[in-house]
């Protein structure tokens, strides 16, 4: 199974599939499920994972690129 990563507009990263997340010294972080929702705004209570606080805070971020891909 395949990993797909989806911005959502004013909102999260859902990610669905087959993934690891993992803390930044390299410990896994359980999700608890296949489907999860990532942070975005960087305001949430539970990061990694979205708490809707994007609403709240009125985020804004569209869903295309504004610079070019890395190479």
């Amino acid at each position: 199974m395949s990993t797909t990563i989806i911005p959502y507009e004013n909102g999260p990263l859902i990610v669905r599939g087959d993934f690891e997340l993992r803390t930044p010294s390299g410990e896994p972080i359980d999700p608890g499920r296949d489907t999860i929702a990532l942070c975005r705004c960087g305001k949430s209570a539970i990061k990694p994972f979205c708490d809707g606080t994007h609403r709240l805070i009125r985020f804004r971020a569209g869903v295309d690129r504004d610079t070019p891909a890395p190479r």
